[in-house]
């Protein structure tokens, strides 16, 4: 599909990571008003609200914008979905009808600031990227040993917090925890001293679910897609996650982009998950092509610095796609609620800069990197801002998700001290 002209001019550049083969959902607020429900168009949001209370937006008898979040509309389902997305092209597009209509609803995006785009139902964090299990499982198991036994059978994950999603542009508290090197006697409690990123794809489900589900209904289920950066906690994280996981490490924060691309946005860019060493179980067998094409970096800029791009890799790199994580979360008929996040678990490639957490990108610190400022970094210092950007490239456009960024503060103060 090549690129959709629109009347929005600026959403007609081959660069421009929202054109109008795009069109993902977020929330703007401007000056003093109440956030709302907003479509990115080039530099432009489009009041959805406003477009509803004129009736340029009709998708049934009970507003679904009148609201600060998207999750009204994710109930509705496929149908209404593909109906407003339609209705938007149709609005959007090049020579529309009611372009004049449309012109007083569109608001600057260099004005707005951007907030969470939906209510985080759920948050489930998965570890289904085989190179960064296999780079962990290696670094302190040996290669030997580096995939768990069930890794190559289900979508291995766990259940975290939803109140720990933050929008981009939140910063970030460097966590207090108990801490023991292999070398101390007793833990201690001090700040995390070795506090790091995770480059995910978050899947957003929209319709919800009482029990088992198929993959093929999975993927029809799944609304959208975010950046998700996965801040942890990597001292605390390997005193305290055996026997059952990980917990205070991976519940500092998890930093979301701001605007929701959806589903459909995505289907030029379909491809096949790899080949399986393992054949999978009946209920997890792919269906066709689920996982994305979208290239994906990650910037690091420490405080007053330019960036340093310091890694790059692609979603494809996956195992297991978002559909087949849905649907194994759901064997055990867990119900599965509209807004509920699934976090991909770290991307990362087959070459050392396409590895997708500092873990792996300085090997547990014995191998620091050389930022273009000349500092070097095993871990995030104080000051540092982490930024994840993904792109899927088109014939003449590209499919953006906005910047997924964080800048992360020094500890508090000691909170238990008397």
């Amino acid at each position: 599909m090549p690129l959709m002209k629109s009347w929005v001019s600026s959403a007609n550049s081959t660069a421009h990571p929202f054109p109008l083969n795009n069109l993902p959902y977020g929330v703007f607020s401007v000056d003093s008003d109440d956030p709302r429900c907003g479509v990115a168009i080039g530099d432009m949001i489009l009041d959805m609200q406003a477009a509803e209370e004129t009736g340029l937006i009709q998708l049934g008898d009970v507003p679904l914008f009148d609201v600060p979040y998207w999750n009204d509309l994710m109930e509705e389902g496929p149908a209404v979905w593909a109906a407003l997305r339609d209705r938007l092209t149709a609005l959007l597009s090049e020579g529309a009808a009611e372009q004049e209509k449309v012109e007083p609803l569109l608001v600057a995006a260099s004005a707005a600031e951007l907030h969470m785009p939906f209510a985080v139902s759920e948050y489930t964090d998965f570890y289904a990227g085989k190179n960064h299990a296999f780079n962990v499982g290696t670094m302190f198991r040996g290669p030997e040993n580096a995939l768990p036994p069930n890794w190559l059978h289900i979508p291995i994950g766990y259940n975290g917090r939803a109140s720990s999603v933050v929008v981009s542009g939140t910063d970030v508290r460097r966590p207090w925890g108990q801490l023991k090197g292999p070398n101390d006697d007793k833990p201690r409690w001090a700040p995390c001293a070795r506090f790091d990123i995770e480059l995910e794809m978050g899947a957003i489900v929209g319709t919800p679910s009482e029990g088992p589900i198929t993959v093929q209904e999975a993927d029809d289920h799944i609304f959208g897609y975010v950046l998700l950066n996965d801040w942890s906690a990597r001292d605390i994280q390997a005193w305290e996650y055996q026997p059952l996981g990980p917990f205070q490490a991976k519940a500092t924060a998890n930093t979301i982009s701001p605007w929701i691309v959806t589903k459909a946005a995505l289907e030029p860019f379909r491809c096949d998950t790899p080949e399986r060493e393992v054949e999978l179980l009946d209920h997890l067998k792919d269906c066709g092509p689920m996982l994305y094409d979208i290239d994906l970096e990650v910037t690091m800029a420490p405080e007053g610095k330019e960036a340093t791009t310091i890694a790059r890799t692609n979603y494809k790199e996956m195992y297991y796609s978002a559909a087949q994580q849905l649907a194994h979360h759901a064997t055990s008929g867990c119900p599965m609620n509209a807004g509920d996040l699934l976090g991909s678990g770290t991307i990362s490639g087959s070459t050392k800069d396409s590895r997708g957490s500092l873990l792996e990108l300085s090997w547990g610190g014995k191998e620091p990197l050389t930022l273009d400022s000349g500092e070097e970094r095993s871990f995030i210092a104080d000051g540092d801002t982490l930024t994840l950007r993904g792109a899927a490239k088109g014939d003449g456009y590209t499919i953006g998700f906005g910047d997924c960024t964080g800048t992360v503060l020094a500890a508090l103060e000691d909170p238990y001290a008397r």
